[in-house]
């Protein structure tokens, strides 16, 4: 079976016999009974392996290709975007949920993220970052979108990647509240969507048409 003809919501791995799925998990947040019914799936297909990623979710991975259908109707979880062009998921720390260090309340924030903008078609993948303190946890400065809290509000970085070609982002506006968060974030968004190439990151949309053309644009 093609990539192209890959069943709902799996990408093809290495062997290109089997396939991964990716649940999707809203910031990380897992309950007692979502942990069991991924558990109890993994055995009834006697899926080979779960492998926790660096998106805060869970691959199930080495499945073929008849029964993956099945094993989403028995998850009874939406898909988490792993391949598309789209945004991919929003990760988060605890900010003051749990953590000493949370000055804000990143995972209310990332979860409002989440709902607005997973599976937003853009010119490419898409990631986004949420920090409660400016130590970053959420590595915002690494992701397309990062914001981190402070005392004095959001601030919120763009451009940034952490693959084969890093970038570090540029910080874009600083004392936001949660709605300016959300208005400036899909301003970005709107404007990487309308003048981007196809396929191209934000980090190489930036280093492109440059920071201060951007910032021009989504501030002025």
């Amino acid at each position: 079976m093609s990539e192209q003809n890959a069943p709902k919501g799996a990408f093809i791995q290495r062997d290109k016999q089997t396939y991964a799925i990716v649940p999707r998990i809203p910031v990380g947040l897992v309950t007692p009974d979502l942990l069991e019914n991924i558990a109890r799936v993994a055995r009834k297909y006697e899926i080979p392996i779960i492998k926790l990623t660096s998106a805060q979710r869970m691959a199930l991975v080495g499945m073929k290709p008849e029964i993956v259908d099945d094993v989403w109707q028995d998850l009874g979880t939406a898909i988490g975007p792993a391949v598309g062009l789209c945004v991919h998921y929003v990760q988060a720390c605890p900010g003051t949920t749990v953590c000493k260090y949370g000055v804000l309340d990143s995972l209310n924030l990332g979860l409002r993220l989440e709902e607005l903008l997973v599976g937003y078609e853009l010119p490419a993948k898409t990631k986004i970052g949420v920090s409660g303190c400016p130590f970053n946890c959420g590595e915002g400065y690494v992701r397309d979108i990062g914001i981190f809290g402070r005392r004095s509000g959001w601030t919120l970085i763009f451009g940034g990647n952490s693959g084969g070609r890093p970038r570090i982002g540029d910080v874009i506006a600083e004392g936001l509240s949660d709605d300016q968060v959300v208005e400036l974030t899909m301003k970005c968004l709107n404007y990487y969507k309308e003048n981007a190439k196809k396929m191209e990151r934000t980090a190489r949309f930036i280093q492109r048409i440059g920071i201060e053309e951007f910032k021009k644009a989504v501030l002025g």
